[in-house]
């Protein structure tokens, strides 16, 4: 198929891990840090880890919009959802997201109407056919997804269709890399940015991770060749000892960003003071909420929103994964409580979580591979 069968071409991917592999420095181990849930599902499906030497490893990070919600946000969720006249309405990712009380899934069985939508416009032809409801529809993600919900405000505004509103839990990426940078657990020699997020902001915005912090940045694409690429520019980059921003996604990626879709999010939306990332915790200024003038909209408004603080598992360590301080098989969970099936954490639930993928696509590799150590 035309621009995909290019991108998935094995001799070229062979060829570009030889190069790859001539760039690396004896002795040096790199540490690249994929930042999109995207990206990481590519590089468990194709195995894309067998094309890289020893000394370069990808760890994962905080791009996963479902895996970032903390548990106390599903819990005020659930409580909307509970009120009589409110349909609740959600991607399907979010369905099973465990929250301190259960997930939507339990609450829909426990008698709540939650209906899973595939667009925020989904939400807003069940506000036509149920006047007498009021739908609230369940906004998350980063940058990627905020336009379409802020268009669907604007939508019901024009419509004036005053039983639609939405609980925005949408959040920005570039505060969360910033946590990243400034943890200490932590050392990365680079990143793969993100392919998705950066159609709306650009790269532009980037700059100030490799003038401030040193560290090169490549906006990736999500094809196999695309990954492999990106880091190859990533270690070439590293031998000439640049540090720079880079595009390798130009073919959908504007350097200045989608000014149409930024303009519509801050129509809508405004920067929240503070707002709390499972695993990160509380990051300033790093999520989106309504603004004032669409007050009529805003769930959290009409409502009286809970508000509660919900602690992780004990058990569950996602908080680390999406840090990139623990692979996914370091859990010590994953794949024996927490499944997909029975997920503990929410990096197994989302499709784009990290040990959903890992789960999926690499664990019964990795199997194999820690047998053929211990032998």
């Amino acid at each position: 198929m035309r621009f995909v069968d290019e991108f998935r071409d094995a001799g070229t991917a062979r060829a570009l891990a030889g190069e790859i592999a001539a760039l690396c420095e004896p002795g040096r181990h790199y540490k690249f840090m994929e930042v999109c849930g995207g990206h990481t599902h590519t590089i468990y499906k194709h195995g894309l880890e067998d094309y890289l030497p020893e000394t370069v490893s990808l760890v994962h990070g905080p791009g996963c919009p479902v895996c970032v919600i903390p548990m106390g946000r599903v819990d005020d969720a659930i409580a909307l959802a509970e009120h009589d006249d409110v349909i609740m309405t959600s991607f399907g990712d979010m369905m099973r997201v465990p929250g301190g009380r259960g997930s939507f899934f339990d609450s829909k069985a426990a008698g709540a109407d939650i209906r899973m939508v595939y667009s925020p416009l989904d939400a807003l032809k069940i506000a036509r056919k149920n006047p007498d409801k009021r739908v609230v529809f369940m906004a998350i993600g980063f940058e990627t997804t905020a336009p379409s919900t802020a268009m669907t405000v604007l939508r019901a505004q024009a419509e004036k269709l005053d039983n639609f509103a939405i609980f925005c839990n949408h959040v920005t990426i570039l505060p969360a890399i910033k946590a990243i940078l400034d943890s200490p657990d932590l050392r990365l020699d680079g990143f793969i940015g993100p392919g998705h997020v950066s159609t709306v902001i650009g790269c532009r915005p980037y700059e100030w991770i490799s003038r401030d912090h040193g560290k090169p940045l490549v906006t990736a694409g999500f094809e196999p060749l695309d990954i492999l690429q990106s880091v190859y520019q990533l270690l070439l980059q590293c031998k000439e000892g640049r540090c720079e921003v880079e595009n390798q996604y130009a073919r959908v990626v504007p350097w200045e960003g989608n000014p149409t879709a930024l303009g519509v999010i801050g129509r809508v939306m405004e920067l929240r003071p503070h707002f709390e990332w499972r695993g990160l915790g509380f990051i300033p200024h790093s999520a989106l909420q309504v603004r004032s003038e669409f007050a009529a909209f805003d769930a959290e408004r009409i409502f009286d929103v809970p508000g509660v603080r919900v602690a992780d598992p004990k058990a569950c360590q996602c908080g680390e994964v999406l840090k990139g301080v623990l692979r996914p098989w370091e859990c010590k969970v994953f794949g024996t409580a927490c499944t997909p099936e029975t997920p503990i954490g929410t990096c197994m639930v989302s499709s784009e979580g990290a040990c959903a993928a890992y789960y999926n696509f690499g664990r019964f590799s990795r199997e194999r591979l820690d047998a053929a150590v211990r032998s």
